[in-house]
């Protein structure tokens, strides 16, 4: 993993019993904090089922460095203290370079989701991305349509709807689907 990709944080906090509420609690209260250090590309928080105490947070960072200084923080070491005493088993992290955490499951014994449901999801961001990238930038720069630079921006453009619009939405919204 090179420091110039964007990475996500994958943190796994388990519950004690009855602590949900306040576990929300203390998710608002980190989440704007985290939003203020540099870098900082989005957050997903994957909640448990109706038995679970598992909460999985994905933080993204645009590099490892600016990830880095927000793990290492004094503010982030002062709230999981005050999370400490919701937490069974405490703050358990992995590091996910690039795109890698969309159908990576955040937790062990998790299966995968099956390949013909990656390649649908994938084809269904892809596919519309691709058709109207092109059109919108001809309405904006005409002159750049079927050249190396109209190509590299159309393709540009593809990749960040992709990696961070579209991808971390669906695979938020269909998550229930990709898992059975």
């Amino acid at each position: 993993m090179t420091n110039a990709e964007p990475v996500t944080l994958v943190i796994t906090h388990t519950l004690q019993p009855q602590q949900q509420e306040a576990y929300e609690r203390w998710l608002r209260r980190i989440m704007p904090v985290a939003e203020q250090f540099e870098g900082h590309r989005g957050v997903n928080v994957i909640r448990p089922g109706a038995e679970g105490q598992t909460y999985t947070v994905l933080i993204r960072f645009d590099t490892l460095e600016n990830l880095t200084r927000w793990t290492a923080s004094a503010e982030r070491k002062s709230l999981l203290a005050d999370a400490a005493p919701l937490l069974d088993g405490g703050d358990r992290i992995e590091v996910q370079a690039g795109s890698q955490f969309w159908f990576t499951p955040p937790q062990p014994g998790v299966r995968r989701p099956a390949r013909w449901k990656q390649y649908l999801l994938t084809l269904a961001v892809i596919f519309p991305s691709a058709e109207l990238a092109p059109r919108f930038w001809h309405q904006i720069v005409p002159s750049l349509t079927g050249t190396l630079p109209g190509h590299l921006l159309n393709d540009a453009t593809v990749v960040a709807l992709v990696v961070f619009f579209w991808m971390p939405w669906l695979t938020r919204v269909l998550a229930g689907w990709l898992k059975r």
